[in-house]
């Protein structure tokens, strides 16, 4: 048995997030999730269940440029990287294999993880072209980045992010070791700009990237100080925390196994 490691890339419009549920096994399911997906394209190859680990959980309409997973294969034959071509010619437009490589033995996608990174995209301008509305939050108006910067500079270090965990998750610990969090401008749109903040931790409460955006964007719209945002974050209480901003904006960027091993 081989442990193949992917590296996936998903546009997560029409998928119920990437967790398989126990509902979606098999072909009459009417719910579609990225590791169900995947998982039927590997039975198809090996002519048997195959489990997929992933590194983590996207939520329905989140997008991912490098997902990663891991999988035992019976197969001896295919070379490794091989499996980017066999695997995608089984799978859905909207999913595709990227990279493929072998791994230990004892190599696991989520607990080999040392960060993951997330980028939130935002189309500042009255219209964004349609190709991107399935993948922005528009927001009409231009932040001042230097004052977003200031404000997010607080996310560094071992924090605890309860006010940015969303209502229900079940998380053992709410502190979270962060590694950087930004934003910066990607040209290319001449009708608007296009923002992008980048934010990189161990690991991640449910729904806090799309909060943590949700509140930097609200707080700069509505002339907060610059303090305001480390206030709300030392306050530990979701309900002093900005809206939470839309999933289309967000992608599972990248997925990091080289680095300390913080904390789950």
């Amino acid at each position: 048995m081989r442990n193949i490691l992917l590296t996936i890339s998903y546009d997560g419009t029409d998928f119920s997030g990437w967790q398989r549920q126990d509902s979606s096994a098999g072909t009459k399911s009417s719910i579609r999730t990225v590791q169900g997906e995947l998982e039927n394209a590997l039975e198809k190859l090996h002519k048997t269940a195959v489990k997929l680990y992933g590194s983590g959980r996207t939520d329905s309409g989140v997008h991912a440029s490098g997902q990663a997973a891991n999988f035992f294969s019976p197969i001896d034959s295919i070379p490794a990287e091989n499996y980017i071509q066999a695997l995608n010619a089984l799978l859905p437009h909207d999913i595709r294999v990227m990279a493929s490589k072998e791994v230990p033995q004892d190599f696991n996608a989520r607990f080999n993880a040392t960060s993951r990174v997330y980028r939130y995209f935002i189309y500042c301008g009255a219209v964004p072209p349609a190709t991107l509305m399935p993948y922005v939050w528009c927001i009409r108006h231009s932040p001042d980045i230097g004052k977003l910067n200031t404000m997010a500079s607080c996310l560094k270090g071992e924090i605890d992010c309860e006010s940015f965990a969303a209502a229900g998750d079940e998380s053992l610990s709410t502190f979270r070791y962060l590694e950087k969090a930004y934003f910066f401008t990607q040209p290319g749109f001449p009708d608007g700009e296009l923002l992008v903040f980048e934010i990189e931790a161990n690991a991640f409460l449910w729904k806090m990237v799309r909060t943590v955006t949700g509140s930097l964007i609200t707080f700069e719209r509505i002339g907060k100080p610059d303090s305001f945002f480390a206030e709300i974050l030392a306050a530990k209480d979701r309900t002093l925390a900005g809206p939470t901003a839309p999933a289309e904006g967000l992608f599972l960027w990248q997925v990091k196994f080289d680095g300390v091993r913080r904390h789950a």
